[in-house]
């Protein structure tokens, strides 16, 4: 937990799980200002951001643009405050989705998101196919450490986060990835970049290792 307090905004463009995420940022930092911030002035002098989503791509787009937040995401970004993404909210951050017939994102990662498809199965021994997994991906798995990394602080490599999604980023060939899990395919269960990281995740629905990595989050720099 932060030593002063602070002022951390959860930015709300309509398509977020607000009131959990604001309920465990209040347990690990009980001490600091939570604002649920709907436009660019009610997140000023934030110390902190945090960018959720749920729902389509098109929509999670359409709504975090016409609320202003892109210009101040990519200001905070120069600043070097710290950011951290959840599920869509890192989804937005990528280059594209394929979800809503391609739609672009932010591009703050190069990285594509892609759609699981309708027969995935389940990672077996070579040359064999196994059970047929369920779209989209609803629940508990490990994740490992790709590298280390401050949010990653008290968490151990394995430990397991709660997924809901049907759309997700390659783990291979993603140079910016922090933590890896596995649904029939590789994925990134974490990217960071300087003063941003994001999970496609739920910490805030993960129990104590999700509530570990916001109180990491709170603590903070920015730095890798």
């Amino acid at each position: 937990m932060a030593a002063a307090t602070q002022k951390i905004a959860i930015l709300d463009y309509g398509m977020g799980n607000l009131h959990s995420a604001a309920s465990a940022l209040e347990k690990v930092a009980p001490g600091d200002e939570i604002v649920l911030a709907s436009t660019p002035g009610q997140a000023e002098g934030a110390d902190r951001l945090l960018v959720p989503g749920v729902g389509a791509i098109r929509d999670c787009m359409a709504g975090f643009v016409e609320s202003g937040f892109e210009p101040l995401l990519r200001e905070a970004i120069d600043s070097g405050l710290p950011i951290l993404g959840v599920c869509v909210g890192m989804q937005l951050m990528m280059r594209r989705s394929e979800e809503n017939s391609g739609i672009d994102c932010l591009d703050l990662f190069p990285q594509p998101v892609k759609f699981f498809g309708n027969s995935l199965h389940e990672t077996v021994a070579a040359g064999a196919c196994g059970s047929r997994l369920k779209v989209p991906h609803m629940g508990w798995n490990r994740v490992e450490q790709a590298r280390e990394h401050p949010l990653w602080a008290g968490i151990d490599s394995g430990s397991r986060f709660y997924f809901v999604h049907s759309y997700y980023v390659p783990a291979d060939g993603c140079e910016d990835i922090a933590g890896r899990t596995e649904y029939g395919v590789p994925l990134a269960a974490a990217v960071a970049r300087e003063n941003i990281f994001a999970t496609q995740f739920h910490p805030e629905k993960s129990a104590e290792a999700g509530l570990q990595l916001l109180n990491n989050f709170v603590g903070w720099n920015g730095r890798a």
